[in-house]
């Protein structure tokens, strides 16, 4: 992942958090499971082993994410949002031009991103072809099922 990761004051706390319950409680537990898993016998034929230490290295890989998305975060206030267009922290409500169902969604970073509550990621196929379009315009989004359009009917932080 490269680039700025935009997200809220709120989300990047939860993130360092995270970081920190994975890399003292979660460290811990994987250790100790390895411990567990190296004292019952030959290394080569025990599958306890193996897997404690697959563990152990997604589990690195995970902090390894988080960190990269901390270092490349980048705060955004809501008042400093603005609503002329379509941008990251933006709640907007669609129109599917085929189906005439309105939705409303916020833009957001993809740590945050939550269908169900309604927080669709900048980089979704429908979060890029909304980005920067403004109140009436018409979005064309190439989504993995087709072509799509929406129209833009509010913007609001």
């Amino acid at each position: 992942m490269s680039g700025v990761n935009y997200v809220t004051k709120e989300t990047l706390e939860q993130m360092r958090d995270e970081l920190t319950q994975l890399k003292t409680k979660g460290r811990a537990e994987i250790a100790k499971a390895i411990s567990e898993a190296r004292e019952k016998g030959d290394l080569k034929e025990n599958a306890e082993y193996d897997a404690a230490k697959e563990a152990q290295g997604l589990h690195e890989a995970k902090i390894a994410v988080l960190e990269n998305a901390i270092a490349t975060a980048r705060v955004v206030e809501a008042d400093s949002i603005d609503t002329s267009k379509v941008s990251i922290l933006c709640k907007v409500t669609i129109t599917n031009v085929a189906n005439k169902k309105t939705f409303t969604y916020q833009l957001v970073s993809e740590q945050e991103a939550d269908l169900k509550a309604g927080k669709i990621s900048v980089t979704s196929p429908i979060g890029k072809g909304l980005l920067g379009k403004q109140v009436g315009e018409v979005a064309d989004v190439h989504a993995p099922n087709g072509k799509m359009k929406f129209k833009i009917d509010n913007i609001t932080v």
